[in-house]
């Protein structure tokens, strides 16, 4: 639906007596307000403190010298296309909101407003972006004590996956088959078009993979997606969580990228009309190459997000790129032409899946603009036998992203003063904390 009428109709068809009018911060956490659902239905207006926009991971918010000290708000416009009825909760519905300054200009914080302005980008050219995300996580024994680590929920019989190995199993899905089909029935509901489900590589680590389409409606679902997960995994005595790196010495979570770009008449721009792959092809690659670097805290947002990038993972750790090859960060699938493709491996499912696709489309456009070529490809050859080319961690890859002109240049200085100033809110945090690894080898020996 795309008009309040629409949604007016929806509402009392469904009986809607609440709707979460929600919109997405610059960390992808779900924040707004409810808002009764004849009120909805007439298009009552909504507001919020603009400061929410920015709030860190761990509740505190920005500099003034970002925000500014008066916390004045900003407007919620609701996106009539995203008003879904919750299958857990009959009476309600939720909606995803764009934060809108009084002016009618779009909010520079948010991140939902980032994304649709690289993809305007593209509309401006006669070209539409299509994406596929790869979300993997993990599903632990809901227990409320995260602080003190995670328990592995029991198993018929008993048993825990921690004594087994089940990479690829389809008896360890079986094991808690209510949870799966519970949660592919609000999929299905929510009009979340799921691919492939799978066990990934590490215990109780799983995969499933979204149908391709538009990057925002993909944004949009990922977002609901989590959300969904997390309240069926609640209802079910699990807690699924989407950290880049929850266990020590377990593969990390990604959320890898799949993309392509269509002309006005719906073909692939990376093939030609003899199956071969195009300029453009190499072009977005070289893009990729030039520019991620910089951009990697869009990707990587947290501290614990850079403890994924481990040598022999299937992590990547540089710009390199190939065919069929996982052991790099840009990888070209076998496909037939039409569906030619680059497969981004940067991102960890921790990441905003809005900002996660801005940067690595407008990468890519940026590549194709400049006809940038890209270096020779990583086909049979082991991607950690070449040189790191990302930052070592979340602070030196701020200082990368602050100084970077390129950043500036796609995304503005508004915003990416204001991500690295949350950013560095969140590390400065993180440096109060004192780890069991201090107290393990410093306090006897130091």
């Amino acid at each position: 639906m795309s008009t309040l009428k629409l949604a007016a109709d929806f509402i009392k068809k469904h009986k809607i007596n609440e709707v979460e009018c929600v919109f997405p911060t610059i960390n992808a956490t779900l924040r707004g307000k409810i808002m009764r659902g004849n009120d909805f239905a007439e298009g009552k207006e909504l507001r919020i403190a603009r400061a929410v926009i920015l709030q860190t991971i761990n509740g505190e918010y920005c500099d003034d010298r970002i925000i500014g000290a008066i916390d004045n708000d900003t407007i919620l416009k609701p996106d009539y296309s995203t008003l879904k009825q919750l299958p857990w909760a009959k009476n309600k519905a939720w909606a995803i909101h764009d934060c809108m300054n009084f002016d009618g200009t779009p909010s520079e914080h948010s991140p939902r407003n980032v994304l649709k302005k690289v993809l305007q980008r593209y509309q401006g050219l006669g070209l539409q972006p299509v994406v596929a995300p790869e979300i993997e996580f993990y599903l632990f024994k809901r227990n409320g004590n995260e602080a003190a680590g995670f328990d592995y929920p029991a198993m018929r019989g008993g048993s825990i996956e921690q004594e087994r190995a089940m990479a690829y199993s389809l008896n360890s899905t079986a094991e808690l088959s209510d949870f799966w089909e519970q949660l592919q029935a609000a999929y299905d509901a929510l009009e979340i078009r799921t691919d492939t489900w799978l066990h990934e590589m590490a215990p109780n680590q799983f995969e499933i993979n979204l149908l391709h389409g538009n990057p925002l409606k993909l944004a949009d679902d990922v977002l609901l997606f989590k959300h969904t997960m997390r309240e069926i995994a609640a209802q079910h005595g699990l807690q699924a969580v989407f950290m880049a790196k929850p266990l020590a010495g377990y593969d990390g979570s990604s959320m890898h990228l799949h993309q392509s770009v269509l002309d006005e008449n719906g073909s692939n721009v990376f093939s030609n009309k003899a199956g071969e792959a195009t300029p453009d092809f190499y072009a977005y690659i070289a893009g990729l190459q030039q520019f991620m670097a910089d951009l990697m805290p869009l990707v990587a947002p947290y501290v614990n997000s850079w403890r994924r990038y481990v040598r022999g993972t299937q992590a990547p750790i540089n710009m390199q790129w190939g065919h069929d090859n996982r052991t790099i960060g840009l990888r070209v699938p076998h496909s037939d032409p039409a569906a030619r493709r680059v497969e981004n491996r940067f991102a960890g499912s921790d990441a905003n899946p809005y900002l996660a696709m801005a940067v690595s489309l407008a990468c890519g456009l940026k590549g194709m603009q400049e006809k940038q070529t890209p270096r020779r490809p990583v086909d049979d050859k082991d991607g950690y036998d070449y040189p790191r080319e990302i930052a070592n961690g979340l602070e030196s890859a701020l200082t990368q992203l602050s100084k970077s002109r390129h950043a500036r240049a796609m995304f503005g200085d508004v915003f990416i003063d204001a991500f690295c100033n949350v950013k560095e809110i969140e590390l400065a945090h993180f440096m109060n904390e004192v780890s069991s690894w201090d107290r393990r080898y410093l306090a006897h020996q130091a």
